[in-house]
């Protein structure tokens, strides 16, 4: 299954597996030889739930984001850039913030490999807390680029109550810190900044793992790129992803399962006698509605997720476009808009003296077999 793409040669036996195909792995581990099993998760594996992923070439959020003239789309997640003007991110944070969104039959199955004992050490790039709420327990979580789950003032570090954060999301609303005025950010991985300290400190589980399971990420960002790499050679390694990519189906107990995640796991789930339990799990989790609504086509989907980033890029784009009311016969403008104005006027300067190669770059790097997710920033 998708192994027409791989690099190992047909006459190159595995090593560990009886064959390359979910129905070894399935095995692998029903034979008890998969004791600890580390799962890399990327946005791939959300996108059934609603929420857009980064990279994809035209429904990513970075591929849409483009059209707004920043410097480069990814400057939403700009330390930097968030320090100049919060709001953009703050419009995003309202239609990404979790509770809106339910665990995907993915998200289910990590947390029915936890309850299995076999899970390991999960590594998601994901924002979104999808893993939290399906039922992952937390110490078997490393959030590599943060998450929603907690906050606080970029300046002095006081941690921001949820409650009250959870009101300003709601509103698309910058909030500050109560001790000394600063941004409030979520304590999400920013582009600029460092990833966690439990990520350096983890990294050598996927050293010891006896199975790796990648689901739904481009594998383009670092250090969390490298994961999969850490792991022993004769260690198998199944990609669940809509293309190959990094280094997986380079070695004789690479599996590629292509196409989207949700599909791929359930097959797993078949070979392992699974299923039934899994699918009974995941709508007792979200409902009969939401895993019908989930469980629809993936065109289907892909037309709903289009409409959704339609909309959170158009009202993005109405924030860092500040319209003057005085030209509708309006007050004149508050001086803090005068001033967004001004930067903003800065920014559309230096975009439009500058070559646009380096937007093309970050888009077309997704676009090629080896390197093109989710989940994240």
């Amino acid at each position: 299954m998708g192994q027409d793409v791989s690099a190992v040669p047909e006459t190159m036996k595995p090593k560990s597996l009886s064959e390359r195909s979910l129905s070894a792995v399935a095995d692998y581990i029903k034979s008890g030889k998969a004791p600890k099993v580390v799962v890399l998760t990327g946005a791939g594996i959300s996108t059934a739930a609603g929420i857009p992923d980064f990279r994809s070439p035209e429904t990513g959020l970075y591929a849409n984001l483009a059209a707004l003239e920043l410097e480069e789309p990814e400057d939403v997640f700009s330390l930097p850039f968030f320090k100049e003007n919060p709001k953009p991110f703050y419009v995003l944070a309202k239609d990404l913030y979790p509770g809106k969104f339910h665990p995907t039959i993915s998200h289910v199955f990590i947390s029915l490999l936890a309850t299995k004992g076999l899970l390991y050490q999960l590594f998601t790039q994901n924002i979104d807390c999808l893993e939290r709420a399906a039922g992952v327990p937390a110490d078997l979580i490393v959030e590599a680029h943060g998450s929603f789950a907690s906050q606080r003032c970029i300046d002095c570090k006081t941690p921001y109550p949820d409650d009250k954060m959870r009101e300003h999301v709601s509103r698309a609303e910058v909030p500050h810190c109560e001790k000394c005025n600063g941004l409030v950010k979520p304590d999400i991985v920013f582009f600029h900044e460092n990833l966690p300290s439990l990520f350096f400190e983890r990294t050598h589980m996927a050293e010891e793992a006896d199975l790796i399971l990648v689901l739904g990420t481009s594998l383009t960002v670092h250090p969390f790129a490298s994961l999969p790499d850490l792991a022993p050679f004769k260690v198998p390694r199944v990609l669940f992803n809509m293309v190959r990519v990094g280094s997986l189906g380079s070695q004789p107990d690479d599996v590629l399962v292509l196409g989207d995640c949700d599909t791929g796991v359930r097959q797993l789930a078949d070979a392992l006698g699974w299923r039934e339990e899994l699918e009974a799990e995941w709508r007792k989790l979200v409902g009969d509605e939401e895993a019908d609504r989930q469980s629809k086509g993936s065109s289907k989907r892909q037309d709903e997720l289009h409409d959704e980033i339609s909309q959170l890029v158009h009202d993005v784009d109405k924030v860092l476009h500040v319209h003057d009311v005085s030209s509708s016969g309006s007050s004149s403008p508050s001086p803090e808009a005068v001033a967004e104005k001004e930067v903003i006027a800065t920014t559309q300067q230096e975009v439009q003296q500058s070559e646009s190669a380096s937007v093309k770059e970050s888009i077309e790097t997704t676009t090629g077999t080896e390197e093109i997710k989710v989940s994240g920033t």
